[in-house]
């Protein structure tokens, strides 16, 4: 799946998009224009969901991962909130309930803020069960290491 000028390999019983956020649902700290976001899913994503995952959460079973990558504005790149550098691999003791944009009994989630090719991304990543996160993680990053970002 590729647009925007990012490249992802959605594995197979897996559910992508990548869209723009254009319109006031937007959050609101990404700046004027629009801004690509990339959804992916073990399980169908549903129509009408939040950029960071609201409505899709909520019917995600503790089999399942939530994987969104938002891109913020150009000029939020060189800031100190997007220093890192390169896409990031995420570990399991990285994940915690309370890290949840809206804590939901059962799961848990981990954010990443990165700059990649002179874009600035946050990295949101939810599992279905906080109790399996060493058995989840290593799938997340199967899908992150099939992650391409081109400079725009």
């Amino acid at each position: 799946m590729k647009s925007a000028g990012i490249d992802v390999s959605v594995p197979q019983g897996w559910d992508g998009e990548i869209y723009r956020r254009e319109d006031e649902l937007s959050v609101q700290s990404a700046g004027a224009g629009s801004h690509p976001v990339v959804h992916l899913g073990t399980f169908p994503l549903p129509q009408g969901r939040g950029d960071f995952g609201s409505g899709a959460v909520e019917i995600m079973s503790s089999d399942d991962l939530l994987v969104v990558l938002f891109e913020y504005g150009r000029e939020s790149a060189g800031s100190a909130l997007f220093a890192r550098k390169g896409i990031p691999r995420v570990a399991a003791t990285d994940f915690g309930p309370n890290n949840m944009q809206r804590p939901i009994a059962g799961q848990s989630g981990a954010q990443y803020f990165f700059n990649q090719s002179g874009r600035a991304f946050c990295l949101y990543v939810v599992l279905g069960a906080h109790a399996r996160r060493n058995e989840l993680v290593p799938e997340v990053n199967q899908v992150l290491a099939g992650l391409t970002i081109e400079p725009q």
